[in-house]
């Protein structure tokens, strides 16, 4: 038996537990706070949902003493909590419940995307609940509640918060002054100071070292200090990036979102994280990211370095790219060097049109808040015209 210290819903307790004791059990068992539910008890239900130092956690899979010097808030915690309070009336008068099961759980997550999300943007409350199931209402009305919360605060000027109040973060449930060390190949959270001295949570990606490498360039018309600006608005990028989705950003310069992409026959969608870093006495920068498709098991990384070169006496710019890449898992059994660099080319120029766009202000605003998709199939069918092109000129000479 082992006694450790934690923090519950303001209180501090010790209770002595034995290592294999799951949090949900310690909760419910010793200390009657029978509000977090116990569903699967494998983790994929969400029904256990709490907080752990801020952070929404599964406490059926998450051992005791493994949160020694935790802050644990569960669902009684938040009884006097303004957003719980306001989620509660909500899910009333959305007929967001039926049989209560989940509700708890469904709360717990629902807090944290209100916290975090910068608008009421569907696609992301719906990513953001893909870990609570619920066997009765379909969703439709979950997602209502949610939303109305998220653009009542802030039609009121609550504005989202950065990493949804964390200030630091490892494993989840793990107290900050005791995080294990994190294998550098997985993306960690560490700690930034902003001018006002505050700390926030941000993504610390890892360089990478791609397998493979080619360049590419094309020509926007406009100068390269706005090309340049562009370049460093994440949201704007990945508006103007065929297949590219942004599901949350921990800090301006750090991404979580996922991109669509098709190769050979099959299609992938590859969530994960990226950082940009840029050089502006020079104009340049880069975007490092690391992503993984579940349904194909396939794992990419890769690094998009550009430079900004002024011509037509500085009226248009040339953005030089080098552009690298890896591939491990069935994918890239089928990912021929040449097919992804004649996808890559079509991408190139799609992302080309779609800056030149922006930066005309062709696009209006209804364009700028919808992700593209990634036409696969349009992309792929011209890379086999153009294929069989090339093909049918090498025949032809003598």
């Amino acid at each position: 038996m082992t006694t450790i210290q934690l923090t519950v819903n303001g209180n501090a307790i010790e209770p002595t537990v034995e290592p294999r004791t799951h949090l949900a059990d310690v909760l419910r068992d010793q200390l009657d706070l029978t509000g977090t539910h116990l569903g699967c008890e494998h983790g994929v239900c969400g029904a256990c949902t709490l907080l752990l130092d801020g952070a929404p956690a599964r406490s059926c899979i998450t051992f005791a003493v493994a949160c020694a010097g935790a802050a644990i808030t569960t669902i009684e915690g938040l009884d006097e909590d303004e957003i719980a309070a306001e989620l509660r009336t909500a899910f009333a008068r959305e007929h967001a419940l039926q049989c209560g099961y989940c509700t708890p759980g469904m709360i717990m997550s629902a807090r944290d995307l209100v916290l975090r999300l910068d608008d009421a943007d569907e696609q992301a409350i719906r990513v953001g609940l893909s870990g609570n199931l619920c066997r009765c209402t379909g969703y439709a009305g979950i997602v209502r509640a949610i939303r109305a919360v998220i653009e009542a605060r802030r039609q009121r000027g609550i504005a989202a918060v950065i990493g949804a109040g964390r200030t630091s973060l490892g494993p989840v449930g793990s107290h900050p002054n005791t995080i294990p060390t994190t294998s550098p190949s997985m993306p960690v959270m560490t700690d930034i100071k902003l001018s006002s001295g505050a700390a926030v949570a941000t993504l610390d990606v890892p360089d990478v070292i791609p397998a493979k490498s080619f360049d590419a360039s094309f020509t926007v018309n406009a100068a390269p200090e706005q090309v340049f600006t562009l370049f460093g608005d994440a949201r704007t990028l990945a508006a103007c990036f065929p297949g590219a989705t942004i599901t949350d950003m921990p800090a301006p310069d750090c991404i979580e979102g996922e991109i669509r992409v098709a190769i050979g026959p099959l299609a992938a969608a590859f969530r994960g994280s990226a950082r940009i870093d840029r050089d502006e006495t020079n104009l340049s920068g880069r975007l490092i990211g690391t992503g993984r498709d579940q349904k194909s098991r396939t794992s990419t990384s890769g690094q998009i370095s550009w430079r900004m070169v002024p011509i037509d006496d500085g009226r248009k710019t040339r953005v030089l790219l080098t552009i690298g890449y890896s591939l491990s898992g069935p994918l890239a059994q089928i990912a021929r060097d040449g097919l992804v660099r004649d996808l890559a080319s079509r991408i190139t120029t799609t992302f080309a049109q779609n800056c030149d766009s922006y930066l005309s202000g062709a696009t209006n605003q209804a364009a700028r808040d919808q992700p593209q998709r990634l036409n696969a199939v349009g992309l792929l069918l011209d890379v086999a015209l153009s294929r069989l092109g090339a093909l049918v000129r090498g025949l032809r000479k003598p």
